[in-house]
């Protein structure tokens, strides 16, 4: 699970069947201080999110499973809505280390 913020909508004139009805937005991954970590990315929402929303996605072959036909061709899907984060001091000495890449 991964955090990213939504920057924008894709429109797309044709879908395949499995994610017609389905809405495609650009999200923005974030690393462990909410800045910008790498290039926008094209995911699936789930969780009717909006412009500027907070955000938690998934990848890779996981991505499909959040959606009706778990054998949709996804690579990305935005499974939930960030309300709040936080950071606790809880003697980490880099916060690197609770945002593993494969967390």
């Amino acid at each position: 699970m991964k955090l990213a913020r939504v920057i924008g909508t894709v429109v797309a004139t044709k879908k395949v069947d499995s994610i017609r009805d389905l809405k495609i937005l650009m999200i923005q991954p974030l690393d462990e201080n909410l800045k910008n970590a790498g290039e926008p990315v094209a995911a699936i929402d789930t969780v009717q999110a909006g412009y500027g929303d907070l955000v938690y996605y998934i990848i890779a072959r996981e991505a499909s499973l959040a959606l009706p036909d778990p054998f949709s061709p996804v690579d990305a899907s935005i499974t939930g809505i960030v309300d709040q984060v936080n950071i606790e001091d809880v003697g980490i000495k880099d916060k690197k280390e609770i945002f593993k890449k494969d967390a």
